[in-house]
């Protein structure tokens, strides 16, 4: 079995690009479908391919598992998908096979390939990932194991370690900009837009500092409602944004929108109703939710995703301890996966055990069950129970010992030797050990 992974995240593509990439939690299921009829139709050995998607702010990527890999087919896939080149899209991913892949998802699992390092979100991001792959019935065998394997060399990491001790979340970021432009944040009056568990975050540290109002807007009012309530504040209609922009300092958006929902035009008329007061600006969507020629504005603070990185990383240095102990975690939980990979190799394949204990134990069902059979005719005949499991044992070892005592009389004299080596460590090994 083959594994391979094809990924963009904030390390490797710029945030426009990310934009293309990032499906909403209900394309996920129809996304797969796609991306297995694909990989089925394209390629003659992938009827039964296993595939997840992971899909965030800041990464996107492709796990799957197939008889044999398809990387360069999932690529222009991807790329379809997005509507980009697959020349561009390559330029701006990694593409991973076999060791590397675990590697690859043991360190996102653990918070070592995220923007905020040591960050626990992207282990709930990847569970609601496994999930979706699973109700999509798209997760096989292979791609479980791998990611139940992720979670628990990341539970090993985050008690074994001070990886998270340290971390600046985007949230606690957002804050310390906000900071930085308002004397007093008590004074303040913020906009969440987006009801999610990013604006959930968000809200919660800025409710910290007690600014003056917050304010929630959602499509929906009801989930709008329940976020609010939480925290003392009110809640908008998205539509009714644009009138009510001017009334607030401080503005974070956050929602699955496809297309900007705050415009250049709805922030200039703002700016005009505030005397041009400063307003501060933080997008953690991707795609955008606003626009970015915003930012060209003289009175506009607007920081995206990419804009936190230096933030986040202030308390990198002090972590490197800890980073080399999650990777010596993570390497042996990489050696584990593999050899159990190699273990479920086809038979006649290097480390292929486990197809030939499954075809063994089939074996001696079918010759147990025969002999059972034998059995119970002999004993409805009125056979004495004694002569009956005396049949029984000796047609157990007679079949058993067939093929074996075949082996040892064919072949040249090296040949036999060699079987007959084998036959003593195999059969009589527990002998010896146990002085029979």
């Amino acid at each position: 079995m083959a594994v391979w992974a094809l990924g963009i995240n904030h390390h490797t593509a710029p945030l426009d690009l990310r934009g293309r990439f990032a499906f909403a939690v209900d394309q996920i299921a129809p996304t797969l479908q796609g991306l297995r009829q694909s990989l089925a139709q394209g390629t003659g050995h992938h009827p039964e391919v296993e595939t997840a998607i992971i899909s965030t702010c800041n990464r996107t990527e492709i796990y799957c598992a197939a008889q044999a890999p398809a990387l360069d087919h999932t690529l222009d896939w991807l790329a379809a998908s997005g509507g980009v080149s697959p020349a561009l899209l390559r330029s701006h991913s990694y593409q991973l096979e076999s060791g590397l892949v675990a590697r690859h998802a043991f360190r996102v699992a653990s918070g070592l390939d995220s923007m905020v390092l040591g960050e626990a979100q992207i282990l709930g991001q990847m569970k609601d990932a496994v999930r979706a792959a699973e109700g999509a019935g798209a997760l096989g065998t292979t791609l479980n194991q791998l990611f139940q394997r992720s979670f628990a060399v990341a539970k090993e990491v985050r008690t074994s370690t001070d990886i998270g001790a340290h971390s600046i979340s985007m949230a606690a970021a957002a804050v310390r900009l906000a900071g930085q432009l308002f004397e007093d944040l008590s004074r303040i009056r913020v906009l969440f837009v987006g009801a999610g568990e990013m604006i959930e975050l968000c809200a919660t540290h800025f409710a910290a500092k007690t600014p003056k109002q917050i304010t929630i807007a959602n499509r929906t009012l009801e989930r709008g409602e329940k976020l609010a309530t939480r925290f003392g504040g009110a809640v908008m209609r998205l539509a009714d944004l644009p009138e009510h922009l001017h009334e607030y300092d401080a503005i974070i958006s956050c929602t699955a929108s496809s297309l900007p929902i705050i415009g250049l035009g709805a922030v200039e008329r703002a700016l005009k109703k505030r005397r041009h007061r400063p307003i501060f600006m933080v997008d953690l969507a991707v795609p955008r939710d606003i626009e970015p020629e915003v930012k060209q504005l003289e009175d506009v603070y607007l920081y995206t995703v990419d804009d936190l990185a230096g933030v986040v990383q202030t308390a990198q240095a002090n972590r490197q301890a800890a980073v080399a102990q999650a990777e010596a975690i993570i390497d042996a939980g990489v050696q584990n996966f593999m050899h159990w990979m190699e273990l479920r190799s086809p038979a006649g394949q290097t480390g292929g055990v486990v197809p030939l204990i499954q075809q063994l134990n089939s074996q001696t069902d079918e010759w147990r069950a025969l002999e059972i059979a034998r059995a119970k005719k002999l004993l409805a005949k009125g056979e004495d129970i004694d002569v009956v499991l005396d049949a029984l044992s000796r047609g157990l070892t007679q079949k058993l010992l067939h093929g074996t005592m075949a082996e040892l009389r064919a072949g040249d004299a090296d040949a036999r030797a060699q079987t007959a080596q084998a036959v003593s460590r195999l059969f009589l090994r527990s002998q010896s050990k146990n002085g029979l």
